[in-house]
């Protein structure tokens, strides 16, 4: 039997889990931006978002460093895969390189 506080811990691990998957940040936002954890990972997961957002930019304007912004990318989904890693595990810890500078996001 699964009890309401059951329920909510996990739905708390899938908003965490979506922050971290790109443009689906959106719906962690909205639905639980309140629960500190959430928002925890939110503030890191935009970090990696607007990370992919500059790549895609600066790759269609110059297209012939291709190879360093791939390397780039590789990068941040090792990054959001540590991140989700974190939310299975419950924890709170700042994803290496990026996690400072989540906390200058207000949200």
């Amino acid at each position: 039997m699964e009890t309401p506080q059951n329920s909510a811990h996990r739905d708390n691990k899938l908003m965490g889990i979506l922050a971290y998957l790109g443009p689906l940040i959106i719906v962690s936002y909205l639905v639980a931006k309140d629960d500190p954890f959430v928002k925890f990972h939110i503030k890191q997961g935009f970090v990696l978002f607007v990370i992919e957002v500059a790549v895609w930019f600066i790759g269609n304007m110059f297209w012939q460093i291709w190879m360093i912004l791939s390397v780039v990318n590789i990068a941040v989904i090792v990054l959001s895969i540590i991140g989700i890693l974190n939310v299975v595990h419950g924890e709170e810890k700042e994803l290496p390189i990026v996690g400072k500078y989540s906390s200058h996001f207000p949200i």
